[in-house]
């Protein structure tokens, strides 16, 4: 079986709103990366660092689709790299839908362990982006070990 993921939350922003927090290093850094190279621009690569992990992770930029989609290839921690893909799917009353899914870690024990961590780091971002989009509140703020 293939270690993949998605998760989802529903933010009461406008995709617009919502996408821009991810693409926009400034924005970003406010509630979950210590630190973005630069914005997330279909054919670059970016460098995310973080202040609870050492080091810097490459991320390369594979498509965006303003305001729908973005999807990356980032370092695994089992080598080699996985796939991700955000969607930003409008809803009534002007929220958004945000769809997570990762996939491309190794078949093992290992693969597997990686994959249930990063499937936890996404969903503690997509709460952070819901905390600093909804509410102005920085939940990563002081929150790192």
């Amino acid at each position: 079986m293939e270690p993949k993921f998605q998760v989802q939350l529903k933010i009461r922003k406008p995709a617009a709103e919502v996408f821009e927090a991810v693409v926009n290093p400034a924005k970003l850094g406010g509630y979950f990366v210590q630190k973005a190279s630069g914005p997330l621009v279909e054919g670059t690569t970016v460098k995310w660092s973080f202040a609870e992990a050492p080091g810097e992770f490459d991320v390369t930029v594979r498509q965006v689709v303003r305001d729908e989609r973005i999807l990356f290839e980032w370092p695994s921690a089992t080598g080699g790299s996985t796939r991700v893909e955000m969607v930003f799917k409008p809803l009534e009353g002007g929220a958004t839908l945000v769809q997570v899914s990762e996939s491309g870690w190794t078949q093992d024990a290992k693969g597997l362990k990686a994959s249930y961590d990063n499937c936890g780091g996404w969903m503690h971002m997509m709460a952070c982006l819901k905390a600093y989009l909804e509410f102005g509140i920085p939940l990563r703020e002081g929150g790192a070990l």
